[in-house]
């Protein structure tokens, strides 16, 4: 079962949602990179359970511990091992279901595979997997500001019908922050927030659009054939939970433009490189960063569990009928914000070491 990610910046998660803990370790950071547990505790607030009304009850601290990998408050270029650990697990209550196939979880497949799964709350195929995640997206969210400036947000764009308009360029975290949908545009955020609501209390659930911006992301970063940088965050935005959608710049708008309509013309940039007019790229042409903002959306699906009977199987074939309970989030999209932002930043922490092993090669005569 592969849990890894990246090529030089790499990152292998673990754990179980109901277990004794999750977490990550994340090896190919450079030396020297300032690291402390209070900012990847920062990533992890954002992401945990029982932040609002909007979210699963579930309470956990999610307390980040920094078993290695850093000294005196800097990292050391060995593996850094990142543990959260489980405090409000509840194994039990999904023993009604191991015996049954959970309509669009990964209970069915799973088994199919493997031959064997993990009942309770869904083992490996639950989001809590996504701490592990969030904690290495923070150590990589750090390298990316502090060697190269980029800044990476997210926001929700879209829940169910109800869609916002955001400009990439100008928001900012505390906009985002400041609603607990995490949609900065306020008439749309309370919106969506009562939308969320009322499926909550009628034992449904919604689901959406998280759209994510990375700034300052430099020229070069990708490669032009299977190595795409759109790829890449493609691959890493589709791993995550829930996940069913990923577009890149004007996306699948774009196929009702024609060329003339689509194409970014270049000018003169103020520090000599060519810039776009326009970015309808989303900062990556030819599967290489171009120098411009990149922007990219993921559709998420409404949560699988709901309050609502539905039609099943148990795993002896027989017809039955399963009324889920339990604590689940109404709409994955608030917290899924930040788990966005931690793969973006993995992807272009992985691809920027990757340009370094370029850029350090010597002129090549003849």
């Amino acid at each position: 079962m592969a849990s890894s990610f990246g090529k030089i910046f790499r990152i292998a998660t673990f754990g179980e949602s109901h277990g004794g803990g999750v977490g990550v370790v994340v090896d190919g950071c450079p030396p020297r990179l300032p690291i402390s547990a209070e900012e990847i505790q920062h990533d992890l607030d954002r992401r945990r359970p029982g932040q609002s009304r909007l979210t699963t009850p579930r309470q956990e601290a999610d307390a980040v511990e920094i078993l290695s990998g850093v000294f005196e408050g800097r990292s050391l270029g060995s593996p850094i091992a990142l543990l959260v650990r489980n405090e409000d697990a509840r194994p039990q209550a999904y023993e009604p279901f191991k015996d049954v196939y959970r309509p669009s979880h990964a209970d069915y497949t799973t088994e199919a595979k493997y031959g064997i799964r993990n009942w309770q709350g869904g083992g490996r195929a639950s989001a809590r997997e996504t701490v592990g995640r969030v904690a290495g997206g923070a150590i990589a969210r750090k390298l990316l500001a502090f060697a190269a400036g980029v800044e990476v947000l997210a926001w929700v764009r879209r829940v169910h019908e109800v869609e916002a308009k955001v400009d990439p360029m100008s928001v900012s975290l505390e906009a985002i922050e400041s609603s607990p949908v995490r949609c900065p545009e306020p008439s749309a955020a309370a919106e969506m927030t009562e939308h969320i609501d009322a499926a909550r209390r009628r034992g449904d659930s919604l689901g959406g659009v998280v759209e994510c911006v990375a700034r300052g992301v430099p020229a070069g970063l990708g490669e032009p054939v299977f190595d795409k940088l759109e790829a890449d965050l493609a691959r890493g935005l589709m791993s995550l939970p829930a996940s069913k959608g990923f577009e890149i710049g004007s996306g699948f708008e774009g196929t009702r433009m024609t060329g003339i309509e689509h194409n970014d013309p270049f000018v003169p940039g103020e520090d000599g490189r060519p810039r776009t007019a326009s970015n309808r790229s989303g900062g990556v042409q030819g599967g290489i960063s171009n120098g411009e903002a990149i922007v990219l959306r993921v559709a998420f699906k409404p949560t699988a569990t709901i309050a609502h009977a539905q039609q099943t199987v148990a795993r002896s074939g027989e017809p039955t009928v399963l009324e889920a309970r339990g604590r689940h989030d109404p709409c994955v999209l608030p917290r899924a914000v930040p788990i966005v932002e931690a793969m973006v930043c993995l992807v272009l922490a992985d691809h920027w070491l990757r340009q370094r092993s370029v850029d350090a090669l010597p002129p090549l005569e003849g």
